[in-house]
């Protein structure tokens, strides 16, 4: 068995796609539209197989997302090498994006970074 996608629902789709084209090097299926509904929706493909389907709707509830609650946290995004986690973090750095950690070593052994994008959504770049 194996994970086939994750889902993100965001406010504004179009952006949440660029950002992950522009940084994460995403590739977009075409855009699905419910007109009865409103819902919205492109997969995103990235190498290796993992996808990623962001969505949105009309009246859609957006609370805090605070880092330290319940819940999925971040998504991970592996870029290679320490040297491409120090790149895009600093890429992600001069456009305006918080880097609220890294790039650093973790406890458990990890080399990364994480930066609040996506409306107030943390990402992880790790090697």
């Amino acid at each position: 068995m194996r994970i086939d996608h994750v889902a993100l629902y965001v406010n504004d789709l179009e952006g949440a796609r660029l950002f992950f084209e522009r940084y994460l090097g995403a590739k977009a299926g075409n855009p699905y539209h419910n007109a009865r509904t409103g819902f919205r929706s492109y997969f995103l493909s990235f190498d290796g197989g993992a996808r990623l389907e962001i969505m949105n709707k009309p009246d859609m509830v957006d609370d805090a997302k605070p880092l330290a609650r319940t819940g999925y946290i971040h998504l991970a995004f592996s870029v290679g090498s320490a040297q491409a986690v120090d790149a895009l973090t600093r890429r992600l750095a001069a456009d305006g994006y918080d880097v609220v950690s890294g790039p650093r070593t973790t406890g458990d052994g990890y080399y990364e970074s994480c930066i609040i994008a996506v409306e107030s959504n943390q990402i992880e770049i790790t090697v």
